[in-house]
Parts: structure tokens; sequence; C-alpha cells
């Protein structure tokens, strides 16, 4: 999951208290950013997703 430092809507402290409450949970707190954390640091969003994703297995998840 992914929080601005300063996002009003969910609290990086709240943010913190979600991750610690679920399994295998990842958390990255941008600092300086409100709720639109993904569109003020772009760059570094998609390289953490892209990051996330190269790591899940895939065979057999999706297959018909």
């Amino acid at each position: 999951m992914i929080s601005g430092s300063d996002d009003t809507m969910l609290p990086a402290d709240n943010a913190y208290m979600m991750f610690k409450g679920l399994s295998n949970a990842q958390l990255i707190l941008y600092p300086d950013s409100g709720h639109g954390t993904l569109f003020q640091y772009h760059e570094f969003f998609v390289s953490h997703v892209q990051t996330f994703l190269d790591a899940q297995p895939t065979a057999g998840v999706y297959d018909v």
C-alpha cells in the first residue's frame, strides 16, 4: 500500500495501522505528499508497482 505523509483522507498513522494489521503487506510512505501521491510521485509510483508486479507469481493464476 502507498500513502502520502500529508494525506488528509488516509493519514499516515492510519495507513501504518492498516499495514501492521495485514500479513505480508508493504507500506511505502511518500514524503510531503497528500492523497494524490501517485500523481505527485508518478515515476517512483510506477517503479514501485513494477517491482511489486515482477515479484508476483503468474503461472496458473489466470489460466483458463
